[in-house]
């Protein structure tokens, strides 16, 4: 008997490893391609006595190079190395073919593809944004006064996009006698946009088009001045606002500012009252404003405050006064107000004190109420005051992790309040709250097609510690059904740069991975501002090595919890958490078994050395200008690209996209080349470039998926699902 069941347990090892090999042969390629080597030509980059030797420099091309119709040799050589990197990716994805088209297929089965949103009201209309079923496009419509009447399309982008591969429509701007649209267009993705006005009455298109600007705007209330925000065509930073007359030659257009910081990007907008065109000034720590009665666009814009030192604000005007969102005095903002002739900072009042532990995020106003948005916790509040009698009430949210955000409130003679509510297991619904009666109207929740039980799902707030003691909070979310003894697969996403706050939000998408066993975490570490401004503060310039070692951190702390292993962690980030990525792989690579870092920032202190790049000269408050040699050194401990070293990588999957503007591609091509000439083992390591596309990735509703399908196909083959 014994002998039987020896000979059967010797029976199952064979068949499951012979199933297990089998399955490998399926996805896992078992003799990898040789993968592309970059030529080496080394740069010495010479700074504060200090020597770099890049061997990769000679990968950047200029926008020039990349659009010439005949390519120089230089650019050429560059096009061949991503290229061959894209078929050396195609070719290590080659048994995954079948799963990615799965995967795809079954993403964007989840969409409803004749889908609507929910109609707002605006100065007579209500407005509403639907798409048609294999569109790629949104169709921009509204209805006059209400919703029983005849319908009209103010945009359909479906047709403004059938002749190019990249297509983006945005900055929808409305006349106020409602019968002129302006919008920017974008036909790169290199985020410098072309507006272009519509007249809406005719269905005909002006022969007005403002090259080199970016999306958005503001119209006068005489319905044919439009003010609009041009770019450096080097940095394409926002530069100066003019003023256009619609029907005028764009050389004949005015400019009423010129900023001449490049430290600071500018916009202009309107108020929500329609009284004031408001030019924006911000930088990392500043802000200004430049005021004009919306009636007089011929006349001079007026500074709102003197520009001062570390002062964040932002403007909201209402009927005779303005309200002033601050961090003066207050680290987490307090909210004051002022009247409209006297707007100096020594008239403001105060409306809401600062607190120690709640950051003020923003304010909606309608006539008898104010809605504050604020963040505590990790977690967003929404705190609603009655203007006449003071008293206030907090909206109630049930689950432990969610989110929340008010959106498209118009009006402000309603006691409606429209917000969106979300959570990690919770498709977003929008709701109409009345503030007057307490009650909720949901409007519409997100249909997920095939359908989706939330109670299948658990989401869970956890608390890591940092090697300093700060607690890290954690968004969690898995099947019900997944084992929490260390052996499920887990993904890390992060980010942590710019005060961006990551919130738990619903993702049909990642259902791919919820229902394939995956837990999927977000770490909200510092250079966020998910526990306050300071949680900011405390991971960028010369404290940003903390964002790295926080999720660092909490990788040990989900492992040790038992949510995972090395084996089955993995690691995700984009743009300046494509930074995290680098930084953390340097320095723990042994934490993860596969990482993919999405159009990533690693080449952080040559970037930050050349101010023609587009963001540098903006960024030196984030980051530092490493021509300071304290920001330098610094800067120099944690650069991922500088810090590539002769050592074990996970296994990893890069990026990018030609035209990404943001991040140029040059960063993470010159990236994995060194890795790929350093690293010490036999993991896989691939880059992906969008030859089309830049820091965005691809236009369109359903195209963007292919790469999420890639990706997920990616950690899927490490882990040996193939279905």
């Amino acid at each position: 008997m014994k002998q039987s069941i020896f000979q059967w347990l010797i029976l199952s090892i064979i068949m499951f490893s012979c199933t297990n090999s089998q399955k490998q042969k399926q996805l896992f390629p078992t003799n990898l391609p040789t993968p592309p080597k970059a030529e080496k030509k080394d740069s010495l980059l010479t700074i504060h006595g200090n020597t770099r030797v890049d061997p990769y420099f000679w990968m950047r091309l200029t926008d020039e190079q990349k659009n010439a119709s005949e390519p120089d040799a230089q650019t050429q050589q560059v096009l061949n190395y991503l290229n061959a990197e894209n078929n050396y990716t195609d070719s290590v994805m080659k048994n995954t073919t079948a799963l990615q088209s799965k995967l795809f297929d079954e993403i964007v089965g989840r969409i409803k593809k004749d889908d609507e949103s929910v109609p707002y009201f605006s100065n007579g209309y209500w407005y509403y944004t639907k798409y048609e079923k294999d569109n790629e496009y949104p169709i921009f419509c509204r209805k006059k006064e209400t919703l029983d009447n005849e319908e009209q399309v103010i945009l359909n982008v479906n047709n403004l996009a059938k002749s190019h591969e990249y297509y983006a429509a945005t900055g929808l701007r409305i006349s106020q006698d409602n019968k002129i649209l302006a919008f920017a267009e974008d036909t790169v993705s290199r985020r410098v946009y072309t507006i272009r006005f519509k007249n809406l009455e005719t269905g005909e298109y002006y022969t007005d088009e403002i090259p080199n600007t970016q999306p958005g705007g503001a119209w006068a209330n005489d319905n044919k001045t439009f003010f609009y925000t041009s770019k450096n065509k080097v940095s394409l930073l926002s530069e100066k606002i003019w003023r256009h007359e619609l029907g005028s030659n764009t050389d004949k257009d005015v400019m009423v500012y010129h900023e001449k910081d490049p430290s600071f990007y500018i916009g202009v907008y309107k108020s929500k009252s329609d009284k004031y065109i408001i030019i924006s000034e911000g930088s990392t720590l500043v802000s200004d404003y430049q005021i004009l009665n919306a009636d007089d666009p011929q006349g001079t814009f007026k500074q709102f405050t003197p520009r001062g030192t570390d002062h964040l604000y932002s403007l909201y005007h209402y009927q005779n006064k303005f309200y002033i969102l601050t961090n003066n005095e207050a680290t987490n903002f307090r909210l004051m107000e002022t009247p409209e002739d006297k707007t100096d900072i020594s008239n403001w009042k105060e409306v809401i004190p600062h607190r120690e532990d709640v950051l003020l995020k923003g304010i909606d106003i309608f006539s008898n109420y104010l809605v504050i948005t604020e963040r505590k916790n990790a977690l967003i509040q929404l705190r609603i005051i009655n203007q006449q009698t003071k008293d206030e009430h907090y909206l109630n949210f049930e689950e432990p992790v969610y989110i929340a955000y008010t959106t498209a409130n118009n009006d402000f003679n309603t006691s409606k309040l429209r917000y969106v509510y979300s959570s990690m297991t919770t498709p977003a619904s929008t709701i109409d709250y009345d503030m007057d009666k307490k009650t909720k109207e949901i409007k519409k929740v997100q249909e997920v097609v095939g359908g989706h039980t939330p109670s299948e799902y658990v989401t869970e707030r956890k608390w890591a510690t940092a090697t300093d003691g700060t607690k890290i909070p954690l968004s969690v979310v898995y099947k019900k059904t997944t084992p929490l003894n260390g052996t499920a697969p887990l993904l890390l996403y992060a980010y942590g740069s710019y005060g961006n706050s990551i919130d738990p939000w619903f993702s049909s998408t990642r259902l791919s991975l919820l229902d394939r066993g995956f837990i999927y975490v977000i770490a909200h570490i510092r250079g966020g501002q998910e526990m306050g401004r300071q949680w900011y503060e405390d991971g960028k310039m010369m404290k940003k090595i903390n964002t790295f070692t926080d999720y660092i951190d909490c990788s040990k702390f989900l492992i040790n919890e038992n949510y995972t292993s090395p084996e089955h962690l993995y690691a995700m980030g984009g743009s300046a958490g494509g930074l995290l990525m680098g930084a953390v792989v340097n320095m723990a690579p042994e934490l993860y078994n596969g990482v993919i870092a999405a159009v990533p920032f690693v080449d952080v202190v040559s970037t930050m050395l050349d101010e023609t790049i587009p963001l540098t000269t903006n960024e030196f408050d984030e980051w530092g200008n490493p021509k300071e040699k304290e920001a330098y050194d610094y800067m120099m401990k944690y650069s991922p690209y500088d810090n590539v070293k002769a050592q074990n990588y996970p296994n990893m999957l890069v990026t990018t996209g030609l035209f990404d503007s943001q991040v140029q591609y040059w960063e993470p091509a010159k990236w994995v080349a060194k890795l790929r000439d350093l690293k010490t083992d036999n993991n896989i390591l691939m880059m992906h470039t969008n030859m089309e596309a830049g820091h965005g990735g691809a236009s369109g509703r359903f195209k963007r998926y292919k790469e999420t399908a890639l990706e997920y196909s990616f950690i899927f083959m490490l882990e040996d699902i193939s279905e």
